[in-house]
């Protein structure tokens, strides 16, 4: 049975790598996948998802316009699909995850989205909101803050190296941008320590 999964982390845990690896076990036993990312994200070059470790394939891109449904839909007509793999989730629109809901129900569609769960603020990215209340299985991939525990949240760096506290929720970077950290020190990055608490 056809199954909407979200394999959700912060920023450099994997998630791209991941993805790359389960489609590539798809393909050595026969199957067909997709793949789908967002177009925004170029980083890698356009209609490419690739992994910091230096893999990568080619995919289709979506933006907040795209009807993934229908993207889907016609995707199906020029063959079978065994599982669609589709990077950074947290991109689409909370429509467009009901998209990607009623490809699994009135398809029979496989999906495994991978995506950011909250911004650098803390705030949940609207996709992934939508994502996890509507997926059938949500798993997480663990990375570790330099401190060792698990990591959930995330920094923005701004050009003098400190963490920013505003700005748009949405701004493509890398390292040089972004890190992952555990709650304490994020709350620490950001200035949101009383006073005399201890580090």
């Amino acid at each position: 049975m056809a199954k909407l999964y979200f394999h959700y982390s912060t920023m450099n845990a994997g998630k791209s790598t991941l993805l790359l690896q389960a489609s590539h076990n798809y393909r050595e036993r026969g199957m067909v996948t997709y793949l789908l990312t967002a177009r925004l994200d170029d980083r890698a070059g356009a209609g490419r998802i690739a992994s910091r470790i230096g893999i990568g394939e080619p995919a289709e891109t979506y933006d907040a316009g795209t009807d993934l449904f229908a993207l889907l839909r016609a995707r199906l007509e020029d063959g079978p699909v065994d599982c669609v793999f589709l990077d950074e989730a947290q991109f689409l629109t909370p429509d467009q995850v009901w998209q990607l809901a009623r490809a699994v129900d009135d398809l029979g569609l496989p999906i495994m989205a991978y995506g950011l769960r909250v911004d650098f603020r803390g705030e949940l990215f609207p996709g992934s909101a939508a994502l996890l209340a509507l997926a059938d299985e949500m798993r997480e991939v663990r990375t570790i803050c330099h401190c060792g525990k698990k990591a959930t949240m995330v920094v923005r760096r701004g050009p003098d190296g400190k963490a920013l506290r505003d700005g748009a929720q949405v701004q493509i970077g890398g390292n040089e941008t972004y890190v992952s950290l555990c709650r304490r020190h994020w709350r620490d990055e950001i200035g949101d320590r009383a006073d005399g608490d201890a580090a």
